[in-house]
């Protein structure tokens, strides 16, 4: 049960990933599309288990009566892509990405959409434990039908940004040899623009970094060929859904990106998650829009943007969510060419920012737990915050959207959960960079004596 998680299916391959497991993950989930149509869109990753991976699932989705439409190694906004196209009558019901994301090489994975939702959370746990009782299926003719989903996606960014072309700035990006470079090349080739972009050819052993655009370590190559060749970089998870901005003067946080892209949209609604800053709520209700915090989670934003009609989500790693004249999934890919179009229309990024309230941010802080106590520790820190010591900051409220945001007098802190790894995760931000100090020292010793308890 270890590799079904909140958001997707993630375990290493041949361990927990083999033949068995697979195939019945392909038969259940069948049961599970059969209900909105017959055919599935699957698509994989630069892993070098992948294709086989494909080949399990696509046996059990045959088994259990899908046909699949199989478009090959391509980035996970082209499955998502997919399940908004015909393909000569064929319409995907559903579509799963066989990706580890940003995860090391030996992990992979399955993010799967039924009926253009997010498959997740409690259904995920069901077909796990289901999954556990069934048989091995019985194996059926092969019905795979290959689709040049690629092509069409690559055609359709064309398409939709073909203002851009005559951009004069330089323009540097790092795919990370994860599968961003499949298509980004082509749409920057074919829009013209001056481009110069390192690790772009796929290659799922990672050889020259982590893909993982979220950890600063991650982007010093990118930074390099920014400051010598460059008037703005780009960097992208594994499966191209994250993305990371960066400027001569600023690495641009989900969060602030979607400050950035809210200018050019009139009073939109934008769901942020838990751990954006204070600033972009407070800055967006103040040009007149309508700000949310919501759930972490790419699967608990789609799902909340169809809810509210939403035009923008983002999480401060890098998923970006437009509705706003796309379809409402996260795509690295498309963000790319939403910023350079403020970039195109005179927007001065570094500007734009350096106009916002100044605050002192942590990034992501990770306290080592394990997946049996990470939960039972967060319960027992909510039990301490109900009666803390007397030196700790004057709490003026506190959030439990996801996890505990505690928001003191100039600033806030955030405690709560990972979904995917055995951590809990921290942040913090103030006004005064003392304070945010004094919050991150303070929750600390919170969740440190919570880890006491729970021992004794």
């Amino acid at each position: 049960m270890s590799i079904y998680r909140e958001y997707d299916i993630r375990g290493i391959y041949e361990k927990e990933l083999n033949e068995d497991t697979i195939t019945r993950l392909g038969y259940a989930l069948a049961e599970e599309m059969r209900l909105h149509g017959e055919y599935v869109a699957v698509g994989y990753d630069a892993r070098s288990h992948s294709p086989i991976l494909f080949e399990y699932l696509s046996a059990g989705l045959n088994a259990g009566g899908m046909k699949v439409l199989g478009m090959g190694m391509v980035p996970t906004p082209v499955n998502y892509f997919c399940n908004y196209q015909d393909f000569d009558g064929m319409t995907s019901c559903a579509s799963v990405m066989i990706t580890g994301s940003h995860n090391p090489s030996e992990y992979n994975g399955f993010k799967i959409t039924i009926n253009k939702a997010p498959f997740f959370g409690e259904s995920i746990y069901a077909l796990g434990r289901k999954i556990e009782t069934l048989a091995f299926p019985q194996k059926v003719a092969r019905q795979v039908i290959e689709i040049d989903a690629l092509s069409r996606y690559k055609r359709f960014m064309v398409e939709s940004f073909g203002h851009l072309r005559g951009m004069k700035e330089r323009i540097v990006y790092d795919c990370g040899n994860g599968v961003a470079g499949l298509a980004i090349e082509d749409i920057f080739n074919e829009l013209g623009l001056t481009t110069k972009g390192i690790y772009v050819d796929p290659d799922g052993t990672f050889p020259n970094h982590h893909p993982d655009p979220s950890e600063e370590h991650n982007l010093e190559d990118v930074k390099v060929l920014l400051e010598k060749e460059g008037d703005i970089a780009f960097a992208y998870d594994g499966d191209a859904d994250r993305i990371a901005v960066l400027t001569h003067k600023n690495n641009i946080k989900g969060d602030m990106m979607a400050l950035l892209f809210a200018l050019k949209m009139k009073n939109p609604t934008v769901i942020g998650e838990v751990k954006c800053s204070q600033v972009m709520y407070d800055t967006l209700r103040e040009r007149g829009a309508t700000a949310v915090m919501y759930k972490t989670g790419h699967s608990n934003l789609k799902v909340k943007m169809k809810e509210l009609h939403a035009d923008l989500a983002c999480e401060v790693s890098g998923h970006v969510f437009f509705a706003d004249r796309y379809f409402g999934y996260d795509d690295a890919i498309y963000a790319t060419f939403r910023m350079l179009e403020l970039v195109y229309e005179g927007i001065d990024l570094d500007i734009e920012l350096a106009q916002l309230p100044k605050v002192y941010s942590t990034e992501e802080i990770k306290v080592k737990t394990t997946e049996k106590e990470k939960f039972l520790l967060m319960d027992q820190f909510k039990k301490l915050l109900k009666n803390p010591p007397v030196s700790f900051p004057a709490i003026r409220e506190i959030i439990e959207v996801d996890g505990v945001r505690v928001i003191f007098e100039k600033g806030w802190g955030l405690v709560r959960a990972s979904n995917t790894t055995p951590v809990l995760v921290t942040r913090f931000e103030s006004t005064e960079q003392a304070e945010s100090l004094r919050y991150e020292e303070a929750l600390n010793a919170l969740i440190q004596e919570a880890k006491n308890q729970l021992k004794a």
